[in-house]
C-alpha cells in the first residue's frame, strides 16, 4: 500500500508538472494584452511596462516557468497584481464555496441513485425499473447548465420559491442558496449512478456466491446488504473519484449562471481580464483536486475489495 502511495505521489507531481507547462504554452499563445485589460486603452508604454514586470511577463517564456515552479517549491503561487494579494489567498478564498457545493451535489445524487439502482436491480424489467431507466437516461442526456438555467427561471424567477442568485449568509440561508446550483449538478449523477450500481448490482446478483447464499435460504435483502451491495458499489466509488474533473467543470459554469462565488466564477473572470497568476492557481489546486480524488478512490476501493488489495 505504501509503495502504491509513493507511485501516485510520483505520478501527481508529473501530472502537475505537465498541466503547468502546458498552460504556460497556451496561456502565451493566447491573443490580449492584460495591461490593456487592467489599465485601459489609455494606459501610457511606461505603466505597461512596469506592470508587465510586477506580472513578470517581461521575461522570456522559460524563466518564468522555472520562476513558476520555484515559488511552488516554497508553497507561493504568486502575487496578484490586480488586486494586490497573493494567488494563494484568493484562490482558497474562493476554494470553499466550490467544495461545498460540489460535496451537496454528490451527496443528495448518491443517496437517491444509491437506492434506486439496487431497487431496479432486484425488480428487474418490472414497471419500476423501466420508467427509471427512461427517467435516468433523459437526466443524463440534459446538460448541467440548461437544468440550471430552466430551473432558475422557473423556481426563483417564475414560482419565486428559491432564492436567485448568491451564496447566503449563514448556515440555512446559504444552504437554501445551494438548492438550485446543486440540483443543477447532482441531476446528472443520479441517472449515472443509478444506471451503474444497477447494471454492477446485477452482475454481482448472478455470481457463485450469491446463488450459493440463496440456496442456504439467507433472505434477498440480507444478501443484497451483506454481500452484494459492498462489490457492486466499487465502480460507483471510482466513477467519482475520475469524475471530480467533470464536476468541476460543471461548477464553473453553475456559480456563473447563479452568481455564486467559487473557482469557477473566479477563473471566468481571470481568463476574461488575462489575469495568468489567478488562471495558474486555479489550474494548479484544480489538478492536485483531481489527483488526491482518484488516489483516495482506488485506496477506498482498496479498502473494500480485498482482490484489489492485495495487487497494491
Amino acid at each position: 500500500m505504501w509503495l502504491y502511495l509513493l507511485k501516485r505521489i510520483v505520478l501527481a507531481v508529473a501530472i502537475v508538472v505537465t498541466a503547468v507547462t502546458l498552460l504556460f504554452l497556451m496561456i502565451n499563445a493566447v491573443p490580449g494584452d492584460p495591461a490593456v485589460a487592467l489599465l485601459g486603452p489609455r494606459a501610457t508604454p511606461e505603466m505597461k511596462a512596469q506592470l508587465y514586470q510586477q506580472m513578470g511577463l517581461d521575461k522570456p517564456l522559460a524563466v518564468r516557468v522555472a520562476t513558476f515552479f520555484g515559488r511552488l517549491l516554497r508553497g507561493d503561487l504568486g502575487f496578484d497584481a490586480f488586486s494586490q494579494r497573493p494567488v494563494a489567498d484568493i484562490v482558497f478564498e474562493q476554494l470553499p464555496y466550490t467544495i461545498e457545493l460540489i460535496l451537496v451535489s454528490i451527496f443528495w445524487a448518491v443517496v437517491i441513485a444509491g437506492p434506486l439502482g439496487c431497487y431496479s436491480a432486484m425488480r428487474r424489467n418490472s414497471l419500476v425499473d423501466q420508467v427509471a431507466g427512461v427517467v435516468t437516461v433523459a437526466t443524463i442526456a440534459i446538460p448541467s447548465f440548461v437544468v440550471a438555467v430552466y430551473s432558475l427561471m422557473i423556481f426563483a424567477v417564475t414560482l419565486r420559491w428559491l432564492p436567485a442568485i448568491g451564496a447566503g449568509d449563514g448556515f440555512w440561508d446559504g444552504l437554501i442558496h445551494l438548492i438550485l446550483p446543486a440540483f443543477a449538478i447532482g441531476i446528472g449523477w443520479v441517472g449515472y449512478i443509478s444506471r451503474l450500481v444497477r447494471a454492477s448490482m446485477l452482475e454481482v446478483l448472478g455470481e457463485n456466491h450469491v446463488r450459493m447464499a440463496r440456496s442456504f435460504g439467507i433472505s434477498e435483502w440480507h444478501i443484497v446488504a451483506r454481500y452484494a451491495l459492498p462489490l457492486a458499489i466499487l465502480p460507483t466509488v471510482t466513477i467519482l473519484g475520475v469524475g471530480i474533473a467533470w464536476l468541476l467543470s460543471s461548477a464553473v459554469f453553475i456559480e456563473v449562471v447563479f452568481a455564486r462565488p467559487g473557482i469557477g466564477a473566479l477563473i471566468v473572470n481571470a481568463v476574461n481580464t488575462r489575469n495568468y497568476p489567478i488562471v495558474m492557481g486555479v489550474v494548479l489546486v484544480t489538478t492536485l483536486l483531481i489527483v488526491v480524488a482518484t488516489t483516495l478512490s482506488d485506496v477506498v476501493n482498496a479498502l473494500l475489495d480485498p482482490r484489489i488489495r492485495e495487487t497494491l
